[in-house]
């Protein structure tokens, strides 16, 4: 795992500042996988402990939530020797679009680039299974979930990563007031 943070941190894409978060909450530390993915050596090489993991198990596909999930589900497929997939959100709903289907009973991993709060997983999860797949895991790059935070099934990371976050009025960062606080990622903050 060592290796896989220095190739985050060699890439950029492991940050360390004051970053606000798409919860709202704030942190020291943020993940921004698409500056490894950037580089398709570095992904291959990140993601080859997960693929070696995902080769243990019987998967007929491997599918990406749109943004973050593409490349990481293409590189895993390429790895596996699988189809790879992706969804996307239509009218605020994640969904199997172009022309992509599941053969019913299909055994789908869903691939992630950071999983957090497991929100774009669980969504993707839905949409997959009203389609009559079977969602047996999920793999990502960097498993950044809470302690005890579970999810139903399965996760296969690259790397864990205990990452503290704070509500805004508790943020030791905006405290001490020394680093401005930024919005690194895609997701629209609720209010």
């Amino acid at each position: 795992m060592n290796d896989i943070k220095a190739i985050l941190k060699e890439t950029e894409a492991f940050l360390e500042g004051h970053f606000l978060l798409s919860s709202g909450r704030h942190s020291g530390e943020y993940v921004q996988c698409a500056k490894v993915l950037r580089f398709p050596d570095q992904a291959a090489k990140v993601l080859a402990p997960v693929a070696k993991r995902l080769n243990e198990l019987e998967v007929d596909v491997i599918v990406g939530p749109a943004m973050g999930g593409v490349i990481v589900a293409y590189e895993l497929g390429r790895q596996c020797g699988k189809e790879a997939l992706f969804t996307e959100r239509k009218d605020g709903e994640m969904q199997l679009r172009r022309g992509f289907q599941l053969k019913p009973g299909a055994k789908i991993i869903i691939a992630e680039d950071v999983v957090t709060t497991g929100k774009s997983t669980v969504e993707t999860k839905i949409a997959l299974e009203k389609l009559g797949g079977v969602v047996v895991g999920l793999a990502c790059i960097a498993d950044r979930r809470p302690a005890g935070f579970d999810l139903d099934f399965p996760v296969y990371a690259a790397i864990e990563l205990a990452i503290e976050s704070y509500e805004p009025e508790g943020c030791p960062l905006c405290q001490a007031g020394e680093i401005e606080l930024v919005k690194p990622g895609s997701r629209e903050i609720k209010k």
